[in-house]
């Protein structure tokens, strides 16, 4: 296949065309998620509208065509072009099956996401999308002979195309302005619809994090860290187990008054949950730092270098910390400290086509503190367990067959292809099962009531959208996400050896599950449960701190 013509400077194709094409196919084609999002504003169903529609779409190939001008060099134009279709024809896939947008803390989930969940995204759907948007024009696109410039010739060329496309997207801009800027005021998710430049914004702003703060270090915090005698009687040495669960919706929660009877061994249980508990963000890589972070969400976000977490001063203090992992890691929070992930288990039982139940967390538990050194186990262990939970949007592989108690249920990743109550059905089932896990973890604690005073505290990073106004999955920008992808599951069982050691009562928890917190409560309440002194600590984040009674 020829690619570039070697003759005369009159063979083949000027860029400035292939740059027009491309820019009007992703205008149109390519961004078929936004013109449908912008053909349910019942304001645009008019000839207003149709105009503005038109010169929105004018904007956005003039944009491409800025853009592919400052690459429109003769070895880069059309490998530029072909990952501009490819950007495009992805990004429109998951816009137009999931309702999900494009954002930075999107693409940084996208980037780390493991093989299990790619291969779960995976379908026919975006097979014919990405073959129809970037594939077949890609098979015509490098079919053209590009046109044999000089460098100066070049050079003029490429300045001359970017300046046409700024005067077409200024004077464009300039006769829409009034719509335009109504539109990205009052609907700030459309901006995140324009594809494929909603995919190379967040692309560069990943790359630009290295400028807004260091990278290369982690920043020590909390060094003054240690363990105060505890309230009550010290007793045995204490054994909390933290779970971070995984896409929990609170509502979905029958011990938070779900109509389905969804966590019937929880509720045997003496717990206390919390029902009006918010999530730091609406994806994994934005949550689970900011929860185990001392900053809060605000500061988190805006922070201008790394700094240890939570696990890190709790391992400060020589107490035992391990981190077990049934998912695609833990995002930084437990590289400091001992750890390990279970996905590549091969439990004859609970792992199943290279997947693992979220139980086989439970089997390696006493293995894992086995292994830490005998002194941190004596001042007490910490172990923490990050679920598979409800990730969707396979939610069938979750469960266990004996836990498919809700049918039928949905069994593709393709979720548009399910009936909102089969969706419901397979959502409900991974509830279910985290019911029992969450059981069996009570009931494994309460084993090793001999040798520790334990504990257990359950939290969702995030919820999830099941086709509520055609969103499906998490990850929206925290603005303009629906309270689906925020309102989380947040759940505390402490042993009576417990209650008696920091003088916290179940009651008196079970009283204030109206209160609201949120994950800036998580880093403070784990503390003050450990009864850990340092300076970073605020009471008035402990949701513990109001149940302490003195003497």
């Amino acid at each position: 296949m020829q690619l570039f013509n070697n003759g005369t400077s009159h063979a083949g194709k000027h860029p400035s065309w292939l740059i027009l094409i491309s820019s009007l196919w992703i205008a149109t084609v390519c961004n078929v998620p936004l013109w449908r999002e912008l053909n349910r504003l019942p304001e645009l169903h008019n000839l207003r509208g149709l105009a503005f529609a038109a010169g929105f779409g004018v904007i956005i190939a003039a944009a491409m065509g800025l853009l592919l001008s400052l690459l429109a060099w003769r070895w880069v134009l059309i490998p530029a072009i072909t990952l501009s279709l490819f950007a495009a024809a992805f990004g429109a896939h998951f816009m137009l099956s999931y309702g999900v947008v494009i954002d930075t803390t999107m693409l940084v989930n996208a980037m780390q996401t493991d093989m299990r969940e790619t291969r779960d995204l995976m379908n026919m759907r975006m097979l014919l999308t990405v073959l129809g948007m970037a594939v077949l024009p890609c098979l015509w696109l490098w079919r053209q002979r590009l046109r044999r410039r000089s460098v100066l010739r070049q050079i003029g060329g490429n300045l001359l195309g970017v300046v046409v496309s700024c005067a077409v997207l200024v004077a464009t801009l300039f006769l829409v302005f009034q719509d335009f800027s109504s539109l990205m005021r009052n609907r700030t998710d459309i901006r995140y619809l324009i594809n494929p430049l909603n995919s190379f914004y967040a692309l560069g702003d990943i790359a630009a994090k290295p400028f807004q703060r260091d990278e290369s270090k982690i920043l020590p915090v909390g060094q003054d860290a240690q363990l105060a005698p505890p309230p009550g009687p010290a007793g045995k040495p204490p054994l909390l187990m933290l779970v971070v669960g995984e896409t929990g919706r609170m509502g979905n929660f029958g011990i938070n008054g779900y109509a389905r009877t969804t966590t019937p061994e929880l509720a045997k249980e003496h717990i206390a949950t919390y029902q009006n508990a918010w999530s730091c963000g609406t994806n994994t890589a934005a949550s689970v730092p900011c929860m185990f972070s001392h900053l809060g969400k605000k500061a988190y976000e805006s922070r201008d270098a790394n700094y240890e977490g939570l696990l890190d001063i709790l391992q400060r203090t020589g107490m035992g910390v391990v981190w077990i992992d049934n998912q695609s890691g833990c995002k930084g929070v437990c590289d400091r400290v001992p750890n390990t992930n279970t996905t590549q288990l091969t439990d004859p039982e609970l792992c199943v086509d290279g997947e693992c139940y979220d139980e086989i967390m439970l089997r390696k538990a006493q293995a894992r503190i086995d292994e830490l050194p005998a002194d941190r186990r004596a001042k007490g262990v910490v172990i923490v367990l990050h679920q598979m939970g409800s990730h969707g949007p396979a939610y069938y592989k979750r469960v266990p067959k004996a836990f498919k108690k809700f049918q039928p249920e949905c069994t593709s990743n393709n979720l548009q292809e399910c009936s909102q109550a089969q969706l419901l059905n397979s959502y409900d089932n991974t509830i279910l099962y985290t019911d029992h896990v969450l059981a069996t973890a009570i009931q494994w604690l309460k084993a090793k009531e001999s040798t520790n005073t334990t504990a257990m505290v359950y939290v969702a990073d995030h919820g999830e959208s099941l086709g509520e106004n055609n969103i499906y999955l998490h990850g929206l920008p925290y603005d303009i996400a629906p309270d689906l992808q925020k309102h989380v599951p947040w759940i505390t069982w402490l042993s009576p050896a417990y209650e008696q050691r920091t003088h916290v009562t179940t009651e008196c928890l079970q009283k204030r599950k109206d209160e609201r917190v949120t994950h800036d409560n998580y880093f403070h309440s784990v503390l003050g449960l450990l009864n850990v002194k340092t300076s970073l600590y605020k009471p008035e984040l402990d949701m513990f701190a109001p149940c302490v009674k003195p003497g």
